[in-house]
Formats: C-alpha cells, structure tokens, sequence
C-alpha cells in the first residue's frame, strides 16, 4: 500500500505569536518507505521550523513571529507499507482510561452502565461505535471548538471529533482505555483532518471510527492524545491568528473499503 499526503494552511499570526503545526505523518519503523516535505514561509521569507517530538511519534513544527505576518505551511508525505502495531505501555492504559477536558467519562459514567452495562470487550466496542453512529448526525460546522462528549450528546450531533470524544468517554467509562488520534484520511468526503479513536481491546489498539466516513484501514497517524486538545492540527503558545486557509488531502494507490464495524484493525 502507497499513501499520500498533504496540506497547506495559512494564516495571519499576530505579534509575539509561537504557532505549534500538528500535521506531520508518524516516521513508524514499520513502514517501507517514507519521504516528506515541509516549507513554512513568513511574508513570503522562507523559515525553519523547530521540531519537537510528541507522544506515539508525533511531531510538533513550531514558528516564533516576533511581529504580525503572513504565514504559510506547506506538507507532503509519501508512505509506502504499513505501521508496526502501536506499542502497549502501562502508563498508557492508566492515562487513557482517565476523564479528560472534552471526554467526561465520569459524567458519563451512568449512560454507559445504562446502554452498555453488560457488555465487555470486543462486543462493547463495537455496540459503542454503532450506537454513536446512529444516536448522532455528521452535520459541518455544528459543534463549537469548547464542546466536550456531554455537549455533543445533548445536541445529538457534531463533526468527527465530536463522535470520537463520545466514544472515547463511553468507553473510559466503561474501563476500557481509549485515546483520540488525528489522522489522514484517504477516501474521507468532504476531505480533511480526520479524528478517530484508538480502544485498547484484547492486548490491541484497535480504530474506532462512528462516522463511518473513511476506510479505517488506510488511516495515517498524525498526533494522538487524550482528547483533541492533545491532536490539534494548529495551537498558539502567547499572541494570536486568524486561519485564512486550509487545503488537506490524502490518496492510497489501492481501492480501499471498510470491512465492517464488526471488524476491528488496527491503525496502520
């Protein structure tokens, strides 16, 4: 499998602005091959970005405007084969079965019990995803960036991120350790960033995906974390911007189709 990546963004960034760019693909030792470009321009200058390593792989690109520009990043990954399994470490099974910011699995707790309160394993995994997937609607644009997992079930409806925090938290509620990763997403309509889960079933992190809007078996990690406020494609430290444009895309050379929600893969 041979999968390509891109993205570019730009925006006006206000003086004494540290912005922190979360759109890199993960270097996985598994892979057969992997190439990228990364260009970030400021007023048309070209600078180089500091990169500093996240959790699972994951690389922040940070740029300093000392006053007001213009900046623009340009990404461009190619990647050929498929991703080791993603490691098990202990630390991680404590930290993702925790309430986070937009994922009150204690709040929660009594609805899971409620709809889920038998169920265990790979069974409770795949009833919370179809439940999700049928409880809310995809509508664009309908969710606020502060919406957390009660707010989204309460409107019934939300973006990809809105039905990965629920899933996440009915699953944490449950016991189950489940993170949030942000990916490229081939075959995604309308494309862009894409949020799935990551639950920890039978020794595994398998994908969860509630929107159902992309084949999970051609996903490309980008960032992963408790929440989407560890995953955000673009943050500032200090200062401020307004985002002027955002152009995502991702291809596989193969014909891609999910098996089924049934079926759980693994994030490749």
């Amino acid at each position: 499998m041979k999968r390509t990546a891109s993205t570019r963004i730009a925006a006006r960034a206000n003086a004494g602005t540290r912005l922190v760019f979360a759109v890199a693909a993960v270097r996985d030792p598994g892979y057969e091959a992997f190439a990228e470009e990364l260009a970030v321009t400021v007023d048309g200058r070209p600078v180089e970005p500091e990169e500093i390593a996240d959790h699972h792989g994951g690389r922040f690109h940070v740029v300093d405007t000392a006053e007001a520009a213009d900046v623009v990043l340009e990404y461009r990954a190619e990647v050929a084969g498929l991703a080791r399994p993603a490691p098990v470490d202990a630390a991680d099974l404590i930290r993702y079965v925790r309430p986070s910011r937009y994922c009150e699995s204690d709040k929660l707790l009594p609805t899971s019990y409620a709809h889920f309160g038998s169920l265990r394993g790979e069974e409770l995994v795949v009833a919370v995803r179809t439940w999700v997937g049928a409880e809310l609607a995809y509508v664009s644009g309908s969710s606020r960036g502060s919406d957390g997992s009660v707010d989204t079930l309460l409107a019934r409806r939300g973006v990809c991120r809105d039905f990965a925090h629920l899933v996440v938290a009915l699953l944490r509620a449950k016991d189950v350790p489940a993170r949030l990763a942000s990916a490229y997403a081939p075959g995604l309509r309308p494309m862009d960033f894409h949020a799935v889960v990551e639950a920890y079933v039978d020794g595994r992190w398998v994908v969860v995906d509630a929107t159902g809007l992309a084949p999970r078996q051609g996903l490309l990690r980008i960032a992963t974390g408790a929440d989407s406020s560890d995953t955000a494609f673009l943050s500032t430290v200090g200062g401020s911007l307004t985002l002027r444009e955002l152009k995502v895309d991702a291809a596989c050379d193969e014909e891609l189709a999910d098996p089924g929600a049934d079926v759980l893969v693994e994030l490749a």
